[in-house]
């Protein structure tokens, strides 16, 4: 077969099957353009999940006449400057292909007018195949209608998902670009459905967080952390979630380069990292960050979507990142995400369709609903009080002291007493907290345990008795490969035979801790680390395990000194909202809900 060249046909249909992969991706460069075209307001509409219309007006530059046939032709653009210095991007869009790629899949139209001009014009593509420019009626900026997609295509239409799957995606693009410019007004119009209305300014001081708070929601605005950081050239801003308030998956991550929305893996590496002491597996942060750097610094040109970024210096963006998010949670002190107290109002809030005894509210009529009794007939008090065991920590001198109001000026409160040997209840000036004892003295003690090796190494104490750990014999040979390392740590072991090892010293942080599930514990962790994995580049895991081997554990007994001790140690240590697995340490709850919970409010 002879080497032959393809038509332009041919060719525009091969690019736009690496930039149109979907709807979306019309949608994505449409809408790029139109920021690109210095618009302050864009609308979009689409039809049929994208499939029948992708319509994008805005009030941009627009196009003069001569313009309009340019702006379909391939390797054509005005996102370069004159001296077309491909290190020098400062646009969202330049490779030249967007335009033609997709008037060679579908029915396109384009009505531009330029600012200040007397006429509009318009151009029509169908298939590739482009009609004279004619005189049209329209406002200052441009609009362009996408009409049956893929037509000139039809296996790629086998491709697409749902209609709702497909105006999701388009959805998700357009809110990535909302964020990046809360100075653009955006609107998503599905069929008649209003999806999206994003206006400039908001009821936030910060414009930029006003914005994210429409897309990601209130919760994230009340929820999240301001970072700023700014090294060698390159500037980091945005709001990073608590690690309370975390999701199943990593699509409320919005990472921008530029004002370009990016999925990018070093970008991803870096906020696992950052959170890796805090969330355990299967949770992912809820974020939103902006880096900006000098385009010399960015190759914006290594994915025809646009959607991936390489940097000169990996390694400053990333430090930068880590560094940024960890300062960012350590400064939120001992703070967790409102969504853990209004979770639980959720779980003990009356109305859920069960039981509803007919009980007014104070000063007037009203009915509350409650949760249905857990058994086949309702019980008496007496037998659900019957169920509790010893529910109250006897109470000590200090905590029957005639000065009842004493340490609820804290931000923890002062305790009250213990239910179950479990949870810690606290009063504070306006409501009640709930600690659990166990999760909150295990961050506690890994903060500790992370501070002792900042300053040289953890201190150790020499058990009276030293302990044998019996193992398997492959098991016992790792820890001893990693004795050293174990003994920075604070473990001291020697080999004691086959298949076991004896501990004479221990971490001092963790007291009478359970040596031998500790041993244990490590010995499995060694096996999954790998022999070439330093235990430092582990550190999270293994001071993690030590920690929660040497916290007081749930069912221990506490006194009211004890509690209150806790309670000040939390509010001292960074990041003591959740334990090292992510999950709350305490819930808060105001007295105005529980008011409201007996109709008081």
């Amino acid at each position: 077969m002879n080497i032959r060249l393809l038509p332009d046909g041919v060719i525009n249909r091969i690019a736009a099957g690496e930039v149109v992969e979907r709807p979306a991706s019309a949608a994505k460069e449409l809408v790029e353009n139109a920021v690109d075209a210095g618009a302050r307001q864009i609308e979009v509409r689409i039809k049929e999940g994208g499939r029948a219309l992708i319509q994008v007006s805005d009030d941009g530059r627009g196009m003069s006449r001569d313009e309009l046939p340019l702006a379909i032709a391939r390797h054509a653009t005005s996102k370069l400057p004159c001296d077309d210095d491909l290190g020098n991007i400062s646009t969202l869009g330049f490779r030249g292909e967007a335009l033609p790629s997709i008037a060679a899949v579908s029915r396109l139209e384009i009505i531009s007018r330029q600012s200040g001009g007397e006429n509009a014009w318009a151009l029509s593509v169908a298939g590739g195949a482009a009609e004279a420019v004619v005189p049209a009626a329209h406002p200052p900026g441009t609009t362009v209608a996408v009409r049956d997609l893929f037509y000139a295509t039809p296996a790629r239409l086998k491709f697409l998902k749902t209609e709702r799957t497909e105006s999701g995606h388009v959805a998700d693009a357009l809110s990535r670009l909302a964020m990046a410019r809360p100075d653009i007004a955006f609107t998503l119009i599905d069929g008649e459905r209003e999806v999206l209305r994003a206006p400039t300014g908001g009821d936030l001081l910060d414009p930029r967080l006003a914005r994210l708070a429409l897309v990601i929601g209130r919760d994230f605005a009340d929820n999240a952390v301001a970072v700023e950081a700014e090294r060698e050239g390159v500037r980091l801003t945005g709001y990073a979630g608590l690690p309370t308030f975390n999701r199943a998956t990593a699509r409320q991550q919005y990472l921008f380069v530029n004002g370009r929305p990016v999925r990018d893996r070093l970008l991803a590496g870096a906020v696992r990292g950052a959170y890796q002491d805090f969330l355990g597996g299967g949770r992912h942060p809820v974020l939103a960050l902006f880096i900006e750097l000098a385009p010399d610094g960015l190759d914006v040109n290594v994915h025809p979507a646009k959607t991936e970024v390489r940097f000169r210096d990996a390694g400053t963006v990333r430090g930068l990142i880590v560094g940024s998010l960890k300062r960012a949670l350590a400064e939120a002190g001992h703070r967790a995400a409102s969504t853990v107290s209004e979770a639980a109002l959720r779980a003990i809030r009356p109305g859920d369709g069960g039981f509803q005894p007919a009980l007014p509210a104070h000063g007037g009529a009203g009915r509350g609903t409650y949760p249905r009794a857990p058994a086949p007939a309702m019980r008496g008090l007496s037998d659900v009080a019957a169920g509790y065991q010893a529910p109250l920590a006897a109470p000590t001198a200090e905590a029957l002291d005639a000065n009842q109001d004493a340490g609820v000026d804290f931000p923890l409160g002062a305790a009250r007493g213990q239910l179950h040997g479990t949870y810690i209840v606290a009063q504070t000036e306006d409501g009640i907290v709930i600690v659990d004892q166990h999760a909150a003295h295990e961050r506690l003690v890994y903060e500790r345990m992370k501070a002792g090796l900042d300053g040289g190494g953890v201190a150790r104490q020499m058990l009276l008795l030293p302990e044998v750990v019996e193992l398997e014999e492959s098991a016992a040979a790792r820890l001893i490969r990693r004795q050293e390392e174990l003994a920075a740590l604070g473990l001291a072991i020697e080999a004691f035979g086959p298949g076991a090892v004896i501990v004479r010293e221990t971490p001092a942080l963790l007291g009478e801790g359970d040596v031998k599930g500790l041993v244990r514990d490590l010995a499995e962790e060694l096996a999954e680390f790998g022999e070439g994995v330093a235990l430092r580049e582990r550190l999270s895991e293994v001071c993690s395990s030590m920690a929660c081997h040497g916290s007081v554990r749930a069912g221990r007994r506490l006194k009211a000194e004890e509690m209150n001790a806790l309670l000040r140690e939390m509010e001292a240590t960074p990041h003591s909202g959740q334990c090292n697995h992510g999950r709350p340490t305490y819930v808060e709850l105001k007295l105005a809900d529980i008011e409201r919970l007996f109709g008081r409010r």
